[in-house]
């Protein structure tokens, strides 16, 4: 067809670039980290970011569900709503969304013929910062009321730090990306906190001590508010399944449950997904303050509904698979955490590949206690760890494996799978995941 052929050749062009994504041995460079490209790319598009609202949100883990949820409440309440974010799991159209609905191929392919010519004006571009100015000039183009926009890397020289939000947010940080961003919490947090802007209030998730001195210590200095969510508010869990969970959000200082607390229902599962769920919360506070009308209604329907695969997503039932984007030692803590609360005493069985950039041998020591079998494997990403590396730290720790290069061998495996109490788990990088999402998803058709 003639808009697959035409939206092709759109991704070769925006991949033809410099893609940091994918560049190995990575450090931070003025040449490669410098924001004058995308202020200048985007005043020669009329700077499109700033024709409508927008809330930033940067951190190590949670950015994107925070995003979601929040951008599934505003839908609910009836605004339009942009939503950027990466990487993509599947399809490369996941990256930019309204009302979470996938930019279509035509239009997509429309963005990049459009401004081919401005964008090689700009020596030096970026892939990342091309798909930014995309999704900033569609969703200006839309007339979206409010956009959800979640930083690539870090967040002072991040190509997303060209907006000027009304709310900024940061995730828990943790380490990750040490090579560009620093080898501690406090160096990563000051690169996160390089996204407030003054006199902007500051959602902040809950945070390692040193990181949370960091980004206050930065806050003050703009003489921006921080709303802390751990000082703000608790939670308590109602209950819990592989389908979702429910929990009580409940304002600190209060002894009431009742005139101080809402109920929510997510379908995303494990406590930090709680947790991420009340930084959205409060996202939708302080949005109210300046005008924004969101219902009680809109907020629970909003939650209910979330979209936000690959993030402990129950793929299949027949056997039980599941899979799950953590990719850092943090993550793989928490990832832990969940298997441990949600699968009790089933054998778990890990699809596991990782980035070469990965604490790969922290990661594996964290999760094995929970688990029976592992199969290493190898994403078609260019930064993935090769399988004789996964080998290594296999028979370093002593782990019962097998390990196959070509990922496509592992569905068969899956599917003639019949015990009651085994699972399979794919993670270990978001690649993964949506790697054995997509084999399984063809196997069924």
């Amino acid at each position: 067809m003639e808009i697959e052929r035409e939206y092709q050749k759109s991704l070769d062009f925006i991949y033809s670039f410099i893609d940091l994504s994918i560049t190995r041995n990575l450090r931070y460079s003025p040449e490669k980290f410098n924001l004058s490209r995308m202020v200048k790319l985007m005043a020669l598009l009329g700077d499109p970011q700033l024709n409508y609202d927008v809330i930033h949100v940067a951190g190590t883990k949670g950015k994107g569900s925070i995003c979601a949820m929040a951008a599934s409440i505003m839908k609910e309440a009836g605004y339009k709503v942009g939503f950027y974010s990466s990487p993509h799991m599947i399809d490369f159209r996941e990256r930019i969304k309204i009302n979470n609905y996938d930019i279509p191929k035509k239009i997509l392919t429309y963005y990049v013929t459009k401004l081919r010519p401005i964008i090689n004006s700009v020596e030096k571009t970026s892939t990342f910062e091309i798909i930014t100015a995309i999704a900033f000039k569609y969703f200006a183009d839309q007339q979206v009321d409010i956009a959800l926009i979640e930083v690539g890397m870090g967040g002072r020289l991040d190509a997303t730090n060209v907006v000027k939000p009304i709310v900024s947010v940061i995730s828990p940080v943790s380490h990750d990306h040490m090579k560009i961003l620093g080898n501690t919490i406090a160096k990563i947090a000051e690169e996160k906190a390089g996204i407030i802007k003054k006199s902007v209030p500051v959602i902040l998730s809950p945070q390692k001590k040193s990181a949370k001195v960091a980004i206050e210590r930065i806050a003050d200095s703009k003489g921006s508010l921080i709303i802390d969510t751990s000082e703000k508010y608790r939670y308590k869990q109602i209950k819990y399944s592989l389908l979702k969970q429910s929990f009580m959000i409940i304002k600190r200082k209060s002894n009431s449950l009742v005139s101080n607390s809402t109920v929510c229902e997510i379908p995303l599962l494990g406590d930090h997904q709680i947790n991420n769920a009340i930084t959205a919360y409060a996202c939708i506070v302080q949005l109210r303050k300046i005008g924004y009308e969101v219902s009680e209604n809109a907020l629970a329907n909003g939650f209910s509904k979330v979209e936000w695969p690959g993030r402990f997503e129950v793929i299949c039932q027949k056997p039980l698979v599941i899979v799950d984007g953590a990719h850092n030692k943090d993550s793989f803590r928490k990832l832990r955490d969940t298997i441990k609360k949600y699968l009790g005493i089933r054998k778990v069985t890990l699809i596991f590949g990782a980035s070469e950039d990965k604490e790969v041998r922290s990661m594996l020591q964290i999760i094995r206690p929970y688990i029976d079998h592992f199969i290493f494997t190898k994403s078609e990403h260019p930064r993935a760890l090769g399988i004789s590396e996964l080998e290594k730290f296999a028979l370093n720790l002593d782990l019962k494996n097998y390990s196959t290069r070509k990922i496509d061998t592992i569905t068969p495996l899956i599917l003639r799978q019949s015990k009651q109490d085994q699972v399979f788990l794919a993670s270990g990088s978001i690649f993964i995941a949506g790697a054995i999402k997509q084999l399984l998803a063809k196997r069924e058709k």
